[in-house]
């Protein structure tokens, strides 16, 4: 079983993530388990309400949606997996549950060792067009800090970087609460800014998580439900 992506990625520093969060990101490959988180967003979605008609046009690739609402449950996956070109990988599926109907969001991030600087790549959406890179942190209380970087968007065969003026930055920050008595709850929040519009997507909220065996006792390292499997797998960086 290969070495969780996280780690990997963080490599002495992840020793100083709080222990809860330190079991959170040690799913692996071949493990035989997927992640199960279910919670509420105390916020989640587009504020702008200029923005929400643009971002309508965007919601076949599950990745942003014109919805805003607060209270909203949520429904989160984490499968850990190589993907078709053998990188470390772990694909997570969000179900959010709005009033009027429930919105997809996926993205898979792998490990990639074949620049001079092996780090993490974040790939966005059903058909995972958008990729960034991913720059992690751990807080001096062990919370977990990601930045996305540098973002390219693929279309067919272009490979497309986009320039700062047009990138939108993901920061997102994770952390474990404790709450009275013996219980506690992992708490997330994330930010997607654009420098021209501002603020286009925030999420915000707590869960409860648990691992959960993959039917059948599966522990093939290439294994992916069908239903979490992108449209397109893309090895371009």
């Amino acid at each position: 079983m290969s070495r969780p992506i996280y780690e990997r990625a963080l490599g002495s520093d992840f020793a100083r993530l709080q222990p809860e969060l330190q079991e959170y990101f040690s799913l692996a490959p071949g493990s035989g388990h997927f992640g199960v988180g279910e919670g509420v967003f105390d916020v989640v979605g587009c504020r702008q309400r200029w923005l929400r008609p643009l971002l309508r046009l965007t919601t076949g690739e599950e990745a942003f949606f014109p919805e805003y609402g607060e209270q909203v449950p949520f429904r989160i996956e984490n499968h850990a997996h190589l993907d078709p070109f053998g990188r470390s990988s772990l694909t997570t599926r969000r179900e959010i549950f709005f009033p009027g109907g429930t919105r997809l969001f996926h993205d898979t991030t792998s490990f990639d060792e074949s620049r001079s600087s092996p780090g993490l790549l974040d790939y966005v959406g059903r058909y995972r067009r958008l990729v960034t890179d991913l720059n992690l942190s751990v807080t001096a209380d062990g919370r977990l800090r990601g930045v996305s970087e540098a973002s390219r968007l693929f279309l067919g065969r272009l490979r497309i970087a986009l320039p700062g003026a047009l990138d939108a930055k993901a920061y997102a920050e994770q952390w474990w609460e404790s709450t009275d008595g013996e219980h506690g709850r992992h708490r997330i929040q994330v930010k997607v800014i654009q420098p021209q519009v501002g603020l286009v997507l925030v999420y915000a909220g707590h869960f409860n998580y648990r691992l959960q065996e993959y039917p059948g006792g599966l522990t093939a390292p290439g294994h992916l439900p069908a239903y979490a499997r992108p449209e397109r797998w893309e090895s371009r960086i």
